[in-house]
């Protein structure tokens, strides 16, 4: 099942949630919404959903499989919604949890308590939860707790899946293993998802496509390797990961470092770096690079990363193995040149 958004705006009051939205997401996949707090993410999840109303006189339009849904209550969507914060019955263990949807079912789409436990079983075995269908809320851990508010969505059939900000109450390790969980679940299912997120990593672990918000519009849209890769301006650029801001001007035609001030903006060119596209040296042979000295080492972790000041005393961030790291041994306070390998400039907007 498809999901077309057609030039989606929302007002609450005079402040403008969502300016003009439209997207599509294809059949079977699974799609990110990013972006800062207050950028329109779960407006527009909540929108889809039925839970909030588009400006009716933009003519706006959510189209499920090709057929308008405007004007259909929450149950004709058939959407299952999945919350941040579980949203369980604290007094219903969890297979009563996970079967409500389908125990509420009244005439024609009532369900035999055979049939009903039947697929709660499915579910519980679908989301690892053999074994624990007598428990309770308070009884499981957070992760657990979140797979049951999954099974829960998944009990009625929905044709498309919705989660806002699915494991943003769990912990760092927990929040890892459940997304990957749910990336091999989905493959498992192929239903159409689309996920909330302010976290990158997890967006773009996750995610067959990343939508990039900012603002109530979107900024770029694309696989996970194309919106980190190829960014479509400076903020899709700034938001994914850590990135170093310099300067330069253009002479004779080439991209010149001199790493001048912000506020000399005479023939100044702003440049996008990341930090594990830069090198540092001891001696500046060849003129290309430009002094720092270096101000933090932090070894602990997959990578070494080392933060420098310029002669403004501004921040530099950059990232390297352990084995360069191990090859060259900087140290604290030592004064080095930094040389940016790749960069990224963004004529059209110089600024973040």
């Amino acid at each position: 099942m498809s999901i077309i958004l057609k030039n989606i705006t929302k007002h609450f009051g005079d402040f403008r949630a969502l300016d003009g939205i439209s997207l599509t997401v294809p059949d079977g996949e699974l799609i990110a919404l990013l972006g800062p707090s207050g950028s329109g993410k779960t407006t527009l999840l909540r929108i889809i959903a039925g839970l909030e109303e588009f400006d009716s006189e933009t003519n706006g339009d959510i189209l499920f499989n090709g057929k308008s849904v405007v004007g259909n209550r929450v149950a004709e969507r058939k959407i299952g919604f999945v919350f941040q914060h579980y949203a369980l019955f604290r007094h219903q263990n969890v297979f009563d949890n996970i079967s409500f949807g389908l125990r509420i079912r009244r005439g024609k789409n009532k369900l035999p308590k055979k049939e009903i436990a039947d697929r709660v079983k499915e579910l519980i075995r679908l989301v690892q939860l053999d074994g624990m269908e007598n428990r309770y809320p308070h009884q499981l851990s957070g992760g657990q707790r979140q797979r049951v508010a999954l099974a829960r969505a998944l009990a009625i059939e929905p044709r498309f899946l919705l989660l806002d900000e699915p494991f943003g109450a769990l912990d760092a390790r927990v929040r890892q293993n459940l997304r990957r969980w749910l990336r091999r679940l989905h493959d498992e299912i192929h239903l159409t998802s689309l996920f909330v997120t302010h976290d990158q990593e997890e967006a773009l672990e996750l995610a067959d496509r990343v939508v990039i918000m900012n603002k109530g519009r979107i900024e770029q849209d694309g696989t996970p390797s194309e919106v980190f890769h190829r960014p479509s301006n400076a903020f899709v650029m700034d938001f994914l990961g850590h990135v170093n801001l310099f300067h330069g001007r253009v002479v004779r035609g080439e991209y010149v470092y001199d790493n001048v001030s912000a506020s000399e903006t005479q023939g100044v060119i702003p440049f996008f770096v990341r930090p594990h596209e830069i090198d540092l040296y001891r001696n500046n042979d060849d003129g290309s690079g430009f002094p720092a000295t270096i101000r933090r080492i932090q070894q602990a972790g997959s990578i070494a990363k080392i933060e420098l000041l310029d002669r403004n005393k501004k921040e530099i961030y950059v990232e390297m193995s352990h084995e360069k790291y191990d090859s060259h041994r900087f140290q604290t306070d030592e004064d080095v040149f930094v040389v940016p390998k790749k960069t990224v400039v963004f004529h059209e907007d110089y600024s973040i």
